[in-house]
């Protein structure tokens, strides 16, 4: 198999079924992958199967906790039993958490980080075999722009982010000169789907424009870039926010005064509402 076409090439996507999970599925799809679909909802993974299939697109839903072990074994067999091979595993599946760090319960804590960040690490660990038997593979990461500059009441969330990033880079190390490549991509705030979504509904506020944004089908072209392409790193969101991350590098005390002014507002609101709907 030609491992840079897309036809018939099996790629995972965690939280397949809603916002930017989903936009990547219908992209991937749409290209020729044979696409495993996985997420915790039946209902909604059902009817994103139906969809795609109906559109003569071939996939498969396979029920997946990515802060379950056994769940994720589950899904990798089931891949391999399916389709014979992975060719390509993004991890996207995902969770906020979004609060002042000390109201936020152990429990939340371990739970975010079990799911941004340890179940992407065990995937990682348990598709790389397959990967590594057939000589070629891709593994695409969704971190954020949280993951390179922790937003205020976002710590935690940030902290798994970042070490997804840090996951890439370690990755990118350890299989230099194979035919396996990772990739990180970081999108800001996305306005169709997410993290933004279910702020603007607890807050009804949006958040300056000096913070930019993205859309779900943007960060869905960027992951299929990084996939076809395999660069290290893929930051998706309207200017202003990138040219600041470039200008953090250089004058990280004014760059970060900026990105305080124009997000602290708007995630103090969200963190006061997350406490009261706790």
């Amino acid at each position: 198999m030609d491992a840079q076409s897309p036809t018939g090439r099996v790629a995972i996507v965690t939280g397949a079924s809603a916002g930017i999970g989903k936009a990547i599925s219908r992209r991937l799809a749409s290209r020729g992958f044979r696409v495993v679909l996985a997420a915790r909802t039946p209902s909604a993974l059902d009817s994103l199967a139906e969809e795609l299939t109906t559109a003569g697109c071939t996939v498969s839903a396979c029920i997946a906790d990515v802060s379950s072990l056994e769940s994720l074994e589950h899904l990798t067999e089931f891949t391999i039993r399916t389709f014979g091979r992975i060719d390509v595993l993004v991890n996207n599946a995902g969770g906020d958490c979004f609060a002042e760090t000390d109201q936020i319960s152990p429990e939340r804590i371990q739970q975010t980080i079990q799911t941004n960040l340890t179940g992407a690490i065990w995937l990682v660990r348990l598709v790389l075999p397959q990967m590594k038997k057939q000589g070629s593979g891709s593994i695409v990461n969704m971190a954020s722009t949280a993951g390179k500059h922790g937003p205020a009441y976002g710590g935690v969330y940030a902290a798994t982010k970042a070490g997804l990033i840090g996951l890439t880079q370690g990755l990118r190390g350890e299989l230099h000169g194979s035919r396996i490549r990772v990739s990180a991509v970081c999108p800001g705030f996305t306005k169709d789907g997410g993290i933004y979504d279910r702020i603007v509904q607890l807050t009804g506020k949006r958040i300056s424009p000096l913070v930019g944004g993205t859309t779900a089908e943007a960060v869905a072209a960027a992951v299929e870039k990084a996939i076809r392409s395999g660069g290290p790193e893929y930051i998706v969101n309207w200017p202003p926010l990138r040219p600041m991350m470039i200008l953090r590098e250089c004058l990280p005390t004014f760059a970060e005064t900026l990105i305080l002014a124009a997000s602290r507002r708007f995630l103090r609101r969200a963190a006061t509402a997350e406490s009261v709907e706790r």
